[in-house]
């Protein structure tokens, strides 16, 4: 079925009608697959709508690490809208103060299983934007595992971000880490 094209306010509108920020989880996978299966794509615009209306209530408030269900829909809406996810999601973990310890796992394993290498790297691209700290050390790792080729100005700005919050980092295990993957993966190019 197509999707009628909306205007913002009314698709807002449309997803606080459906209730879709607290729908009950399994209701949110079927949403979600009902939502791959739309010809035409989704707007870039509309995605980003969708995305926070669907998620980013319920990521930000996990204590514990999210339901199956929860990850299946997450995993699904990935699989083709994840530049609007990372932008809406992503973003709104790295600004979340304090720990948030659960949210930061859930990153790491959306970087490990799900986003496409273009979206990796647009994660590890908002992480450098703002200081670095220990609960965004596991998303660095997290995309430094997937060892995929980053772009030489990303790779740059990486290794300086490194070197220059060094002095915060003298006791952390988890930054040792990330130097460590970074001069393993990108042993030539930091050469």
């Amino acid at each position: 079925p197509n999707m009628p094209s909306l205007c913002h306010p009314q698709l807002e509108g449309l997803c606080s009608f459906l209730q879709l920020s607290t729908c009950p989880e399994p209701l949110l996978v079927h949403f979600c697959r009902w939502l791959l299966a739309l010809t035409p794509d989704l707007s870039y615009t509309s995605a980003t709508i969708l995305a926070e209306q669907l998620f980013l209530r319920r990521v930000l408030s996990l204590t514990q690490l999210p339901s199956r269900h929860l990850m299946a829909a997450l995993a699904s809406f990935c699989s083709k809208y994840s530049q609007p996810f990372c932008r809406v999601l992503v973003a709104a973990v790295l600004r979340e103060p304090g720990e948030g310890a659960e949210q930061t796992k859930l990153v790491c394993e959306l970087v490990e299983e799900c986003l496409e290498p273009h979206c990796v790297q647009l994660v590890l691209s908002q992480v450098l934007e703002v200081p670095l700290s220990e609960k965004l050390l596991p998303v660095v790792q997290a995309v430094l595992g997937r060892q995929e080729v980053l772009p030489p100005e990303l790779l740059d700005l990486l290794v300086l971000t490194l070197c220059r919050q060094a002095p915060a980092f003298t006791t952390s295990l988890d930054y040792a880490k990330v130097v460590t993957a970074v001069l393993t993966v990108y042993q030539s190019q930091v050469a």
